[in-house]
């Protein structure tokens, strides 16, 4: 247990690093309206079918997604919940700093 709590750094390092590209993020916010087919998120996203699959399997192996297959068809969903709540706390955070940001200006 005690080896589990040292690597909670490691572990969360390697979580950031899984949304750490603005693919990966779009790909999880166009998730969070439900599952959608790889031929939606590839119309959504706007990028080549090559590395939209790159970035969907890191986002898989980081177990930020699941996917299945529907015959032909491959379907992605996001793993947890949580996944939604963590988008839209780092989007309240930046939005804050932003704000902030803002009026410091106008105040200078």
């Amino acid at each position: 247990m005690f080896s589990v709590l040292r690597d909670i750094p490691q572990l969360k390092a390697d979580f950031f690093k899984a949304l750490g590209h603005p693919i990966r993020i779009r790909i999880l916010e166009q998730l969070v309206d439900g599952e959608q087919s790889v031929a939606a998120l590839l119309q959504s996203i706007g990028t080549e079918q090559s590395h939209l699959s790159q970035q969907l399997g890191i986002l898989r192996r980081a177990g930020l997604v699941t996917s299945r297959r529907d015959g032909s068809t491959v379907v992605y969903a996001i793993a947890d919940d949580r996944i939604e709540q963590s988008l839209a706390v780092a989007k309240s955070f930046l939005l804050d700093m932003l704000t902030a940001t803002r009026d410091e200006l106008k105040a200078s």
